[in-house]
């Protein structure tokens, strides 16, 4: 467990570093979105701790908005896909036949296709076109979540039914069906408490996963749009002055790092405290 209790504690870090951006721009006295061109790229200082990017925005700044954008699309996309896959995966095990076979034709079409390509066609649709409003950072965020949900239940729901179908296997659940134990006392006392460790090792990989990919489609410019910071978006700013100023583009690589290391940490230890 402690390889999950220290993943778990650098994730708690960044969130409490998501949450104290607010505080942190009032000590700074810096508008993290308004730029500032006589402060391009200026090196670390007591007004800017880690510099300034490519408009003269305080760095720190914005790396502590971008862990809200980040660690929320992660978070979020995550959960749901995991509850969709989850409910998905007991239900495909637990009615079997064509109910089970529908459910996982769909998902071996799913996996059957390119993730990054589709991912990519998806995320450039003009939010203007589903009635949602244009240049928000709530309906980018709003949008890969969606996205991102729509691809990662597959996974989760091919653990989740063949977890179910070992727990239905065993001996104690048999008895308990012979005794006339109800389906919904069987599934949540038996079933379920069954599963929990190897859904929870997939959600946290899932979390790593979603923050890959909202900072992939944000890289490419198709995620979050400026000025709103995220991890992705600030090192495709700072792609076009890497070896001008390397800093600029280090801190948020090294964000995603450490959040996507802390998830592999987290899932390492519940999988081997669920040994």
């Amino acid at each position: 467990m402690t390889r999950a209790r220290l993943g778990l504690g650098i994730l708690a870090l960044l969130a409490l570093a998501a949450l104290g951006a607010p505080l942190l721009q009032h000590w700074l006295g810096a508008d993290p979105f308004a730029p500032d061109l006589f402060a391009r790229y200026e090196p670390a200082s007591a007004a800017h701790p880690l510099g300034a990017d490519e408009l003269g925005r305080d760095i720190l700044l914005r790396l502590f908005y971008g862990a809200r954008v980040s660690l929320a699309v992660g978070l979020s996309a995550a959960l749901a896909a995991s509850l969709l896959g989850t409910a998905l995966g007991v239900l495909a095990a637990w009615r079997g036949g064509w109910v089970d076979a529908v459910l996982m034709r769909l998902a071996d079409g799913l996996l059957a296709l390119p993730a990054l390509p589709l991912l990519v066609l998806l995320a450039a649709i003009d939010p203007a076109r589903l009635g949602l409003p244009r240049g928000e950072a709530w309906t980018d965020m709003l949008r890969i979540t969606v996205i991102l949900v729509l691809f990662g239940w597959v996974g989760v729901a091919r653990l989740a039914r063949a977890a179910t179908l070992s727990v239905l296997a065993t001996d104690y659940v048999r008895a308990a069906r012979a005794l006339g134990v109800s389906e919904a006392r069987l599934l949540r006392r038996h079933v379920l408490p069954g599963i929990a460790a190897p859904v929870a090792v997939a959600t946290a990989l899932a979390v790593a996963g979603a923050i890959l990919a909202e900072s992939v489609l944000s890289f490419l410019g198709l995620g979050i749009q400026p000025p709103a910071p995220s991890w992705g978006n600030m090192l495709a700013n700072a792609q076009e002055a890497v070896f001008a100023a390397p800093l600029a583009a280090l801190w948020p690589g090294l964000a995603i790092l450490l959040a996507v290391a802390a998830c592999g940490l987290l899932a390492d230890g519940v999988s081997r405290a669920g040994e």
